[in-house]
């Protein structure tokens, strides 16, 4: 008979089509960049908390292929609990088949205390119940595997990054994680776990595969990774291809809702009301027309001035702060890219900078630099000027001598991405996003070298260059020359698009 894990059971709590594919079909899943790099931070914030309690003991152990021993650490894990070992981390359980390891099991005085580890932030003093209760499944899947084998459970917690930390020195692991109580969430789920466990497993053996429709759960609590199949038989476009929106005003609970209540093409949604960019994107698609105001991008271009400096930056984010004046999850400038366009006549020269690729903290040398390519009063043009106006008055705010200067720079910031995100320039090829990497291929799609997939395979987005930057310290020296020189051909071309963006509303203002 099939067993569970913590991770079958959670899978099984969101979706029992998604558990059958994970045991039969494991080779649909679609695991991205994204995903797999939040695997790789949940590793490091799980190593890192072992030691928040002190000393400990942790169940490890192989076979010779190389998969865990899980007889051997449930073995292990007995030994050091009838010893009396304080901590003991991936404590291992074993009952009738269903197995779980909780991440650091604590001796109290009564038995042991259960805590799961997640690499999320929770705010110490403003929590939200909401944003941890998706975890309240797995905790309780984890007691009733102990309980069943004996142990008395006394407490369930979750441990997880404190959003309020500042790093001022060697980390403090006592201010970096934060220690929450889900006795009640954890409550409420351990009554549904003993239903749960024989419905998973008679899911596991089944020989069809479930029926279950596409619903909230393919994005709840975790956008399932099984997406692409499930989601086959939809028309293109469909529901799912419509604009979000900022601030999610259509988000994918309310696509779901129309997509159950039979709306799922786009002729089906012509006559609702959905939002005013979400109707402009049906009708222009269906039509196969653009939408292009002309009067509202005049007066948009009108706000500008030269000189025109194109900014972009690229960030690495830790969940772990490695440097001081560091939250978890701060996003770490290390690079930028500027075109500076002096006149209307003048060409377009280029300024660049990238840190230093030994480990040390870039964003003090890229402030500098910054200031000295940005003079106080220009007209600073950005694609989502949210993300650098954000991360300029972080800069001010720890480095005061450059505040004065760094936040004039933020003050002159003008978004390119308003005319598009707004409604006011649409073309059916942008489809349902607005980034510079939709924009760019639907205004030039014929243009190779405004192809973002001709560059280095290694960096042809943000999230590679956030993953690649950190890792070049650890490259040998050729290797590190051509990882920089790809780093620095990807922000260039990202602002360079940005002059042909803008160069094409100026052509489109022009025909008024």
């Amino acid at each position: 008979m099939p067993g569970l894990s913590k991770s079958k059971y959670t899978k099984f709590c969101q979706c029992d089509k998604a558990l059958w594919l994970r045991t039969f079909k494991p080779e649909l899943e679609v695991i991205d960049d994204a995903t797999k790099a939040r695997f790789e931070r949940g590793n490091k914030v799980g190593d890192l908390a072992m030691g928040i309690f002190g000393d400990f003991k942790e169940a490890h152990a192989k076979k010779a292929d190389g998969k865990l021993d899980l007889e051997t650490m449930t073995a292990q894990t007995k030994q050091w609990m009838d010893e009396g070992v304080q901590n003991i981390c991936e404590a291992s359980f074993i009952y009738d088949n269903n197995y779980c390891a909780v991440d650091i099991l604590c001796k109290t005085d009564e038995g042991w205390a259960i805590y799961e580890v997640k690499s999320s932030t929770y705010p110490e003093f403003q929590g939200r119940p909401s944003e941890i209760e998706k975890y309240a499944p797995d905790i309780a899947y984890q007691k009733w595997v102990l309980t069943q084998c004996g142990v008395n459970v006394t407490g369930t917690y979750l441990v997880c990054l404190n959003s309020d930390y500042v790093r001022h020195g060697a980390l403090d692991l006592q201010k970096l994680f934060v220690i929450v109580d889900m006795k009640d969430m954890v409550a409420n789920e351990l009554l549904k776990v003993p239903n749960n466990v024989p419905l998973a497993i008679k899911t596991m053996e089944r020989a069809d595969e479930p029926t279950t429709d596409l619903g909230v759960q393919c994005h709840k609590p975790h956008p399932c990774a099984f997406w692409e199949y499930c989601s086959r038989h939809l028309p293109k476009p469909s529901v799912f291809d419509v604009y979000g929106g900022k601030g999610r005003q259509f988000d994918f609970t309310k696509k779901v809702k129309l997509y159950q209540s039979g709306k799922t093409t786009f002729d089906d949604l012509r006559e609702e009301t959905i939002g005013v960019v979400q109707n402009l994107q049906i009708e222009c698609t269906l039509d196969q027309r653009e939408h292009i105001d002309r009067e509202f991008i005049s007066e948009f271009l009108n706000e500008l001035y030269y000189p025109l400096y194109f900014l972009d930056f690229e960030s690495m984010q830790d969940a772990v702060p490695q440097y001081d004046d560091a939250k978890p999850y701060t996003q770490l400038c290390f690079q930028y890219s500027l075109h500076i366009k002096e006149s209307a006549e003048a060409p377009c020269r280029h300024l660049e900078f990238l840190a230093k690729s030994d480990g040390s903290d870039p964003r003090r040398a890229l402030a500098e630099q910054l200031c000295r390519d940005i003079p106080k009063g220009a007209c600073t043009l950005v694609y989502n000027k949210t993300f650098e106006c954000s991360r300029i008055k972080e800069m001010a705010a720890i480095f005061p001598d450059l505040s004065e200067h760094l936040l004039d720079i933020e003050e002159h910031i003008k978004d390119l991405l308003v005319p598009f995100q707004t409604g006011h320039f649409y073309l059916p090829a942008m489809g349902k996003s607005f980034s510079i990497k939709s924009v760019l291929p639907a205004l030039f799609p014929d243009e190779p070298t405004l192809n973002y997939h001709n560059l280095d395979s290694r960096v042809q987005n943000g999230g590679d260059a956030m993953t690649i930057f950190p890792r070049i310290k650890d490259m040998l020296p050729e290797e590190q020359e051509s990882t920089r020189k790809a780093l620095l051909e990807y922000c260039k071309l990202d602002t360079w698009a940005m002059v042909k963006v803008w160069e094409r509303l100026k052509e489109e203002a022009e025909k008024l």
